[in-house]
């Protein structure tokens, strides 16, 4: 039985998605590229969820029966270092991509025997427009708005300070993807750029009070004034 070397991969209209489908493109695989380009960013919490995770699950079960099929396939699920850290104001967005770690560990087991592997890839600081996106949601009136506007602060600076040297492009997570793709025993987990592995080896070696300590320095913490 001839095996498929189509790709199916959805967010292309730019960043990670875009870089994947153009580098994929040039190394011979057939692609299939999707995109969905909201015009606003109200209702963020329910479109992160219908996107990072309903979205995925659906596509999941649209492929696999075909994966099942040829006795071949390879899911490759784009988390985040997002998905083992948490960060103070990213709650919803974090939730997201716990949800993708935690299907994609599920799936990983209840496809192994069909011979589909199952790949998560955790990509840390990637210069994208995440940082101008992120900041431009906030809420700046209410009880959280000092907070919020630190938050906005800390996420742009992340993406244009010091801290993103540690970071990288769009290019690399596609590197990490194709790498995975072809790899003859690929690993579980893929955390890409130096700001990933750091952050998550941190929160890692971390106790819990240590972490919300170390939040409390670089947060302002929420209270009744």
């Amino acid at each position: 039985m001839t095996v498929s070397r189509a790709v199916l991969i959805t967010g292309c209209s730019s960043g990670i998605g875009h870089a994947t489908a153009k580098l994929l493109c040039r190394e011979g695989w057939t692609v299939y590229a999707t995109a969905r380009k909201p015009e606003t960013l109200f209702d963020l919490e329910r479109r992160q969820f219908e996107t990072n995770v309903f979205g995925l699950l659906r596509m999941c079960q649209l492929v696999l029966p075909g994966m099942r099929d040829q006795h071949w396939g390879r899911v490759v699920n784009l988390s985040s270092m997002g998905g083992r850290v948490t960060f103070p104001g990213g709650g919803i967005y974090h939730a997201t991509k716990y949800a993708v770690e935690a299907l994609s560990d599920a799936l990983r087991f209840e496809v192994r025997g069909f011979g589909i592997d199952v790949v998560i890839v955790e990509p840390g600081l990637i210069v994208t427009n995440f940082g101008e996106t992120a900041s431009a949601t906030v809420e700046t009136d209410g009880p959280y708005a000092d907070f919020n506007r630190k938050v906005a602060q800390v996420t742009e600076g992340a993406y244009h300070g010091p801290m993103a040297k540690l970071g990288g492009g769009p290019e690399k997570v596609a590197e990490t993807i194709a790498g995975a793709l072809k790899a003859d025993r690929p690993r579980a987990r893929y955390p890409v750029t130096p700001s990933a592995h750091l952050m998550i080896n941190q929160r890692r070696l971390m106790p819990d009070r240590l972490w919300d300590l170390a939040m409390r320095v670089q947060f302002p913490t929420p209270k009744a004034p």
